[in-house]
Parts: structure tokens; sequence; C-alpha cells
């Protein structure tokens, strides 16, 4: 029997890697994403390298859109193995001219989502005895550049969620970790009308202690880690991906 991989924001980007990555891992995968033309982009993909799955055009934001979807999931294929919250959205700009509906959107996509597709997904995982689920934050949980302050705050909450769940959720066997990724190039993990080919200079590389800018490969291997049996141990964790760049000292 095939295990069951749910990525939210599935469609493009790093989620786009993950979906992929679960595919040709043997995972069937169910993605959510409100981009119809990307969804059915990379669902076609999954399938021509062997894989199996569907898209279902979701948006996290929305409540009865969480439950259509979990619900097909488990009506399909019988159960949940790993839930990968990675659906996100900015409205960066300067902090006095933030509206409250601006500041109510992202944290209901990026933090209200992932809680209630971690709800939904985690009656199923009860169910039987097992399941992981991985949300994707970001280093901008630990440091800010200026006006992020929305897409700041619901990757925070969404570390303090990861570290809740964690606690709450083990009862039933089941793990929840955070990934943090740093700089990650997705210009080239779009779909096909919006894909373009990055070009970094060499400060762009250098500034991380790694070398290099980092890539969605970089965030789906360690998905697949955390959702895997050798992480087993692992749970209420936050995992930094980011090239070094967080633990670098700055002297101007």
């Amino acid at each position: 029997m095939r295990k069951v991989a749910a990525v939210t924001g599935g469609a493009q980007g790093i989620g786009k890697a993950v979906s992929l990555a679960y595919a040709r891992a043997g995972y069937t995968v169910a993605i959510a994403d409100t981009d119809q033309e990307a969804g059915q982009e990379t669902v076609r993909q999954l399938k021509d390298s062997g894989g199996e799955g569907f898209f279902l055009d979701t948006d996290v934001a929305r409540e009865a859109d969480i439950v259509r979807w979990i619900r097909q999931i488990v009506d399909q294929y019988g159960r949940i193995d790993a839930l990968v919250n990675n659906a996100g959205i900015s409205r960066n700009g300067p902090m006095l001219e933030l509206s409250a509906d601006q500041f109510d959107k992202v944290i209901g996509v990026n933090l209200r989502g992932a809680f209630l597709c971690s709800r939904q997904a985690a009656a199923a995982m009860k169910l039987q005895g097992s399941g992981v689920i991985v949300n994707i934050a970001s280093t901008r949980a630990l440091m800010s550049e200026a006006d992020t302050e929305a897409y700041s705050a619901s990757k925070g909450g969404l570390l303090a969620l990861t570290h809740a769940m964690a606690v709450s959720l083990g009862r039933y066997g089941i793990r929840v970790n955070a990934i943090s990724p740093g700089w990650i190039e997705t210009r080239d993990w779009q779909k096909t009308a919006a894909r373009e080919v990055p070009v970094h200079t060499e400060r762009d590389r250098l500034q991380h202690p790694a070398g290099r800018v980092g890539t969605p490969d970089d965030i789906a291997a360690a998905c697949l880690y955390l959702t895997g049996g050798q992480a087993g141990f692992i749970t209420g964790q936050n995992l930094v991906i980011d090239g070094g760049m967080t633990v670098k000292m700055i002297y101007e």
C-alpha cells in the first residue's frame, strides 16, 4: 500500500519540489493550491514520472475548502501519512500603511490555514495511529527585514503552533515539526508560463557560508527525512535550512 502525502501550496515553488519528491519516493500525493494551471501541470509531471496523485483547487483560508480536500484524500486513499503545510502569502510594505485586512489575510493563510489543515488531517491520522505534520515556516520567524510584520508574525506563530501540536498530538502517534527556509530560489520552479531562469551574483552566493543560494530540493529532502522512519524520535523541532545565514555574525 502506498503512503499518502498531502501538500498545501504544492503546485509551484517549494511546494512543487516537495510534491514531486514524495512522488519519486513512492507516495501518492494530494496537492492543494489555488492556481489551477500550475496544479494540473504539476500533477501531469508527477504522473509522467510514474507517481500517483491529484490536485484540488483549495484555498486554505477557507475552512470548507480544507474539509473538502481532506475528505477527498481519505475517501480516495483511506489514509494520510504526511501533511506538509507549505501554502503561504506575503503582504510586505510600510508598516504604517499595512491595513488590518491585509494583516489578517496573511495570518489567515499562513497560520490559521496550517492549523485548520492540521486539525483535519490529524483526525485521520489519529484513526490510523500514526502520521507526521511538517510546517514550512521561515527564518523570518527568527529575524526580520523592515516592513515584513504580517509575514514574520505568521511564521513566528507557526513555530509556536508546531511545538504546541507536537505535545497535543503525540498521544495519537503523530509527530509535528517545522522547517524554516532562508533564501530559496523558486523562480525556476513556477508553472511554465511564469518560469524564469535565475541568475545569482557572486555576492549572492558568498554571503551564504554554504557558498550558494538554496533550492526547493533542499527543503523537499528535509521534508522526506522528517516524515520518514529515521526521524521517529524528532518532534516539536524547527529545522533551519538557510546555508548558514542566521548564524553568521555581521559587523558594519
